[in-house]
């Protein structure tokens, strides 16, 4: 039992001898913010790469005057591609990480905290994160160029659209990561730009040919 001399001496904010709690304002422990960076970075990185990827298959498709119904189905395709396959590399990525972190937490050396099973990175989590988020943002460009209203008009339109979602998720990236959002909406506009101007001119070019 605590005595009320043992009270006064507890510094403010410092649990009471015998407690288990932790001050409200402590830091997560290490494992819980690994798990958090998990989801985050399967997140933002497989919502990118659904806009990127999904962008450039669309806009190259529409280079090569192809039908709405054409575009549609590469789209598609592509969407449930490239999000299984996201998924796939996740699970592969984070269970290395997992072996590596059961490794280490045997030999009494646990990484980040981990000591348990529940601490470790979940595969689980990541893949259904990078799954969920590339279908997301594989969404925005295939659902623009679709659109009735954007028939005449849907490269540009796609374009100004993935631009926008890119913008998003640069700073996203940024705002988890702590570093500086102007170079990562940079990076990310950039990159994604140029995948869609590359695939538009093969595009072209076939269609052309065609």
């Amino acid at each position: 039992m605590t005595t009320i001399g043992e009270h006064l001496r507890t510094p403010l904010g410092t649990p009471a001898p015998g407690s288990s709690a932790r001050p409200d304002d402590a830091p997560p422990a290490p494992h819980h913010a690994a798990q958090r960076l998990n989801w985050l970075r399967a997140g933002v990185l497989g919502a990118n790469d659904g806009i990127v990827s999904i962008a450039a298959t669309v806009v190259g498709v529409a280079g090569a005057a192809a039908s709405t119904a054409t575009i549609g189905l590469a789209g598609g395709a592509a969407l449930l591609a490239g999000a299984l396959s996201m998924a796939a590399g996740e699970y592969v990525s984070v269970s290395s990480q997992r072996d590596a972190e059961r490794v280490a937490a045997a030999a009494g050396r646990p990484i980040g905290g981990a000591d348990s099973e529940e601490a470790f990175t979940n595969p689980w989590h990541a893949a259904l994160a990078s799954l969920l988020a590339f279908t997301a943002g594989g969404l925005v460009p295939l659902l623009v160029v679709l659109a009735p209203w954007a028939v005449a008009w849907r490269v540009p339109v796609t374009f100004a659209a993935v631009l926008v979602a890119l913008v998003l998720t640069g700073w996203a990236s940024a705002r988890f990561t702590g570093a500086s959002h102007r170079r990562a909406v940079a990076r990310n506009v950039l990159g994604g730009s140029v995948a869609m101007a590359v695939t538009y001119g093969i595009g072209t070019l076939v269609g052309t040919a065609v």
